[in-house]
Parts: C-alpha cells; structure tokens; sequence
C-alpha cells in the first residue's frame, strides 16, 4: 500500500513540475491584490506551465527574498506599484542580490503610475535609462489603435516580425504566428547604454514612436526623452551567472482584455493581438524554460591513439579505452582531437543544439593568450545532444595549455569550459636519429670521409715501412 501511495505521489509530482530548468517557486509582487482578476490568463497559463505562485503586496511586512541565506524563491514578478516605493524587502540592492543568486526577475512599468526611485536605481545598475519625469509614455501617430486611442494615439501596434528587427545571427525565441499586432498600451520606454554587452532589446520602438511627457501642453515636442529605434520598449539582461531580467514597459499588455482584444490600424483591418503568445514567450525566455544551454561530455584525445583504439576495439577493455581520453599530458606537435557534447533545454526536455547559420562555436587552446582559435563542427547528433569537435597539431611549444570554449549569445546561457593540460617536450629517445635529418647528411658524410680517411693512412703506412740490410759480418775489434 505504502510503495502505492508512494508512485502516485511521484506522478503527481511530475505532473505539476515546472517547466522551467531552474525551479518552480515565483513570488508575484502586487499592491492591490484585488487587481489579480485582471491578469487570470496570465496566471492560468504560467500555472498551467508548473509554477506555484504566491502573491505578496509589498507593503507586507512579512515579505522576504531570501531565507537562511538561501532564495526563498526562484522567480520574481514585480509590479508597478502606486504608493513611492517598494518597502525595504525589495531595495535595489536585495533585488541584485537575487539576481546574483541565480534569481529571475520580471518587471513590469506603467505610464499611469510613477516609477519610484527603488527601480529607477536598480535599472541604472543594469544601464538601462527610464525618462526623468518617470509619467512619459511611448506614441506614434502612424501605428495605433483607431478604436481604443483615437485621440491619443497611446496604444501603440506592432505588426507581426517586430520583435528582434531583422536579426538572422541569434536564434529567436519570440516569433510571430502572423495573426495579427501586439499590442503596447500606454507604456514606457527605456533607452540602453552602450556600455554593456548583457543587454538585449527584444522589442523596439517604430521609426515613427517616440516618449513624451503628457502633462506637457506643448504642441511640438522639442526634446523627446528617445525617438524610433533609440526606444527599447521591452528589454532583456542575462548577468554573467546566467540569471535573466527582463523589463516590459506595459503591464496593461498582460491584462486579460489585450489578450482576447481586436484592435484596428489605419489600413482599417481589425485583427486578433498576439499579446497572449507574446507574454508566454518573454514569460518562458525570463523563467528559463528556453534558451538553456547543456554541455555533456567534454573529451580530448591523440587522433593517432583514438584511431589505434578503433582498430583494437574488440581486443581492449573498457578500462583501457578510458585511459585514452582526457589525458593530463601531451607532446609538442602532437595531433588532437576534440570535442564536446552541446543540448538546449526546450520547457520539457533536452535537444540538439543546432547553430545558427551565420554564428560560430570556436575552441581556443591557450596558454595566456590563444595559439589556436579553430571553429568546431557538428559532426554527429543524437536525441538530446550534438557533438562538435575539431583536429590540430599543438604548438611547438610547452607548458600549461587550456582547452577551452566561451560561448555568449544573446538569450542564450553562457558557456564557458575550461579543462587544464600540460604539453611537454621530446624526450631524449623521441628525437629523429641524425641519419633521418637530410639536412645532417652532409656532417654525416664528413665523419665518414675522415674514418674511412684514417683507416686508408694507417693501412697505408703499416704497409709502408722501409726494409732494412742485414750485416754480412761482425764489425772488426
């Protein structure tokens, strides 16, 4: 009975298992909690998808991030809050802190409310720019809503394709169906600095969108906060750890009411948004469930040595195959082989990591600067991995060398392997004897010549020797 309850307690464990690669624990921060019904698509599907939510307003004095040093939860969605602040359990710098914890953090902005000061510091720790009167709000009088915003022009559209511009040297996790716009309601802009190479903008601005103040009268707009494609209006930042951010500056995209909405642009077509796809893709790319790079095996051997134990396969014993790969120790001028196992996590399961066409992953094999950097191909694929690997000849050259391989893309975790070896010199018994060097055989030939030389003198002159007379008779006394 018991081993009964215990399979359909893991079943049901699996069943509501997220989906996304780092757990399932997201803590929603909300101010008023009775605006929950607007987004109960949002928090159906993100359920549907394994996350146990908790909503917390952050005014609760019981609200914490982490617990016993640890994160006490693994994803984080905030809010725009109306009151100035988040409370002392969401400073900028507990907020970084659970970035830095391998923690992933969805912010939301609206025009309708102020952003306080605490997100204002934090998104300038991350150099992304909000406007300084924190109520501008993005338009454009060419791509809008005729129904909702007529006047406005507040309800921005962006046709199917607008998400990553045309990009074709990273892989895009946001694709359009082609059913229609989404739709971008009264939402804030952010402008990137260009200092950091971890921020990625997944939607831009149009040419004819730029960020304006509405409490400001005027008719012309002199000094607009950023125009066109200076405006990021949903942003994306993978830290070095691989923890993900993202910033979508309209909440009111996520509302229910945008999701089943048909909005109408001057062509006078209506059209069902994509809103609902679009917040399940920038939701799944921020809580990792896409775009979660595995490495598998990591192996290095002599080509020379592999292909001898190819042909002794049958003969040679596991133990002995092992003691052929990863050696701590190779020769100057010896021929490598390398090669490494590479999978993505797709919200189920792993699968072959396929690159894209204009993109390259490289293996460098350095001492304290690279003395190869060589491209690694695909060469073999299973149903969860994709091996690449490449052959060279080490450097005339020893020491300590690292095989290693950095990969960093946009949306993708990063991957950094680095295994250690040594790369000695010839032994004493490993140099070509002298008679093997062509460039030897004259010296060769001249101690010949003097050998052979010495052995004709010295036959000739044994040969040589004069005769002597002998006395016929004694000498007289």
């Amino acid at each position: 009975m018991r081993g009964l309850l215990s399979l359909l307690l893991l079943a049901l464990l699996s069943v509501v298992q997220a989906l996304s690669s780092s757990g399932n624990r997201l803590l929603v921060v909300i101010e008023e909690l009775g605006d929950k019904a607007k987004y109960s698509k949002f928090w159906g599907d993100l359920e549907e998808r394994g996350f146990r939510l908790s909503f917390e307003s952050p005014k609760n004095e019981k609200l914490f991030l982490f617990k016993h040093g640890e994160r006490a939860y693994d994803h984080l969605i905030l809010f725009p809050p109306k009151s100035k602040g988040l409370g002392p359990a969401l400073t900028p710098a507990l907020l970084l802190q659970f970035i830095n914890s391998n923690g992933n953090i969805l912010l939301t902005l609206s025009a309708d409310s102020p952003t306080p000061s605490a997100i204002t510091s934090l998104l300038l720790e991350l150099d992304i720019n909000l406007p300084s009167d924190r109520t501008s709000l993005v338009v454009d009088h060419f791509n809008y809503d005729t129904t909702s915003a007529a006047d406005k022009h507040d309800i921005v559209l962006f046709q199917p394709g607008a998400t990553l511009g045309k990009r074709q040297d990273i892989k895009n996790y946001f694709p359009s169906e082609g059913k229609g716009p989404i739709a971008f309601p009264r939402g804030v802009g952010q402008s990137l600095g260009n200092a950091s190479p971890l921020l990625a903008p997944v939607l831009r601005g149009g040419e004819t969108a730029y960020a304006y103040n509405p409490k400001d009268e005027a008719e012309v707009i002199e000094d607009p906060f950023a125009v066109g494609q200076q405006l990021s209006l949903v942003t994306t930042m993978q830290a070095r750890n691989s923890a993900r951010f993202a910033v979508v500056g309209s909440v009111e995209m996520l509302e229910d009411k945008w999701f089943d909405a048909k909005v109408k642009g001057l062509d006078g077509k209506q059209t069902p948004t994509e809103n609902q796809q679009f917040a399940q893709q920038i939701s799944a790319w921020t809580f990792m469930e896409v775009g979660v790079l595995k490495v598998g095996k990591v192996e290095h051997y002599l080509t020379t040595t592999s292909s001898t134990s190819e042909k002794n396969d049958n003969n040679s014993s596991a133990g002995e195959e092992i003691l052929d790969l990863n050696p701590k120790i190779y020769r100057i001028k010896n021929e490598v082989t390398f090669s490494i196992q590479l999978s993505e996590y797709t919200q189920t399961h792993l699968t072959p990591y396929t690159l894209p066409p204009t993109d390259a992953l490289q293996l460098e094999f350095s001492m304290l600067s690279p003395f190869h950097r060589l491209s690694l191909r695909p060469t073999s694929t299973t149903a969860n991995y994709t091996t690449y690997n490449t052959t060279f000849t080490l450097p005339d050259q020893h020491g300590i060398f690292n095989f290693r391989v950095n990969y960093k893309r946009p949306f993708l975790t990063t991957i950094d392997e680095k295994h250690t070896v040594t790369v000695r010199h010839f032994a004493h018994d490993e140099w070509p004897r002298s008679w093997e060097i062509s460039g030897g055989w004259p010296w060769i030939a001249g101690i010949g010549v003097t050998v052979v030389g010495w052995v004709v003198f010295v036959a000739v002159w044994l040969w040589s020797e004069p005769a002597y007379e002998q006395s016929k008779g004694r000498k007289a006394q």
